[in-house]
C-alpha cells in the first residue's frame, strides 16, 4: 500500500511537471521556432498575410505610384521571416504583379520572391538561386560557406532593428543588465532569484543554428559559450528574436520584451542608439551578380520611398531624417 502511495507521488509530480512545461511551451517556447523547412515556413510567419499585390495584406504601401518600375531582369528576392513584410512591400511598389506566384502555401519556383528564411536565403544568394537577400548579420558558419564556394558578398544596410529578450508576460522581471543577460546565457545565472525575480529554474532557450537571431545571440554573447540548462524545462524561460517580428508579426500575446540597462526597445530608442543591442538589416548581394537592376533597386530602397516602407512596416530607416 506504501509503494502504491508513492509511485502515485511520482505520477502526479511528474504529470504536474510536465503540464507546466507544455504552458511554458505554449507561452513562449513555440513563439521562438525558426524553421526553414517547407512544413515549418506558416509557423515562422504566415505568409499570406503579408502577401504584395493583394488588397487585403498587411505590407505598408506607398500613397502612389512609385518613382521605379521594373519590368525585365528582375532581381529575385528572398529573405529572413522577420523582414519578409518588409521586401514584400518593396516588391509591391516595384515590380510588375504576374512576377509574383504564390500556390497558397509557398512561393513557386519560377516566383521573382521567395521565402526561405535566413539560412535558406544565405544559401540560396551563393548558390546563385537569388540575386538580393533581406537578412540580419549571418553566422560564422554562413560566411565561411560563401568563401568556400569563392562567393563575395555585398551588405548594404537598408534598415535598423532591436534584438530582444522576451519571457512570460507573468514574470517579474522587467530589466536586465547586459551582465546579467550574458550570465544567463553562460549558465552563470540558473534561477530567476539571481536576477531578481522568483525563486525558478531559468530556462534559456535557443533558436536553431543558423538563423538570424541565434547568430545575433552568438554576436551578442562573443566569446562567451553558451550552454543550455538541462533542467530548464522545469523553470520559467528566457526567450529572444527581433522586437517588430515580436511585437508586429506574431503579435506579442504573452510575452513580454525585457529592457536592457534600463533602456526599453522602442523605435524611439534604436532611432537614438541607446537601446545597447541593435542589428542592421541588410541588402545582401554577390558582387558578381551581373544583374544591372541590383543597384538599382538598392538604390530605390534607400531612397525617401524605400526608407519610407522600412519605417512604415515597423522598423527604423537605415536613413534617418
Amino acid at each position: 500500500m506504501k509503494l502504491v502511495r508513492q509511485i502515485t507521488v511520482i505520477i502526479v509530480v511528474a504529470l504536474s511537471f510536465i503540464l507546466f512545461d507544455m504552458g511554458v511551451y505554449n507561452v513562449i517556447t513555440k513563439r521562438c521556432i525558426n524553421n526553414t523547412s517547407k512544413e515549418m515556413q506558416a509557423k515562422s510567419i504566415e505568409l499570406d498575410k503579408y502577401l504584395p499585390f493583394d488588397e487585403d495584406s498587411l505590407i505598408a504601401a506607398l500613397d502612389g505610384e512609385a518613382s521605379l518600375k521594373l519590368t525585365e531582369n528582375l532581381p529575385v528576392v528572398d529573405g529572413a521571416a522577420a523582414i519578409y513584410p518588409v521586401y514584400s512591400a518593396f516588391v509591391n511598389a516595384v515590380y510588375p504583379k504576374e512576377s509574383v506566384s504564390f500556390d497558397g502555401t509557398n512561393f513557386t519556383e519560377n516566383s521573382a520572391m521567395q521565402y526561405t528564411n535566413t539560412r535558406g536565403a544565405y544559401k540560396g544568394i551563393v548558390d546563385g538561386d537569388v540575386d538580393v537577400i533581406f537578412c540580419v548579420k549571418p553566422s560564422d558558419e554562413q560566411l565561411k560557406y560563401a568563401e568556400e564556394n569563392g562567393v563575395e558578398l555585398e551588405f548594404v544596410p537598408i534598415g535598423r532593428e532591436a534584438f530582444v529578450f522576451i519571457v512570460n508576460k507573468d514574470n517579474p522581471v522587467d530589466n536586465l543588465s547586459i551582465e546579467q543577460l550574458k550570465g544567463v546565457y553562460s549558465g552563470k545565472y540558473t534561477n530567476w532569484s539571481q536576477v531578481g525575480g522568483d525563486d525558478y529554474i531559468i530556462d534559456a532557450l535557443q533558436r536553431n543554428k543558423g538563423s538570424g537571431s541565434q547568430s545575433a545571440l552568438e554576436s551578442f554573447m562573443g566569446e562567451e559559450e553558451i550552454k543550455k540548462n538541462p533542467l530548464g524545462f522545469m523553470g520559467r524561460a528566457i526567450g529572444f528574436s527581433f522586437r517588430y517580428y515580436v511585437s508586429g508579426i506574431v503579435e506579442n500575446g504573452g510575452v513580454k520584451m525585457l529592457s536592457l540597462d534600463g533602456v526599453y526597445p522602442s523605435k524611439e530608442n534604436i532611432s537614438n542608439g541607446s537601446y545597447p543591442i541593435i542589428s542592421d538589416i541588410y541588402a545582401v548581394y554577390r558582387k558578381d551578380d551581373d544583374n544591372q537592376n541590383i543597384p538599382i533597386l538598392i538604390d530605390w530602397i534607400l531612397s525617401e520611398e524605400g526608407q519610407k516602407l522600412v519605417e512604415d512596416s515597423g522598423y527604423v530607416p537605415a536613413i534617418v531624417g
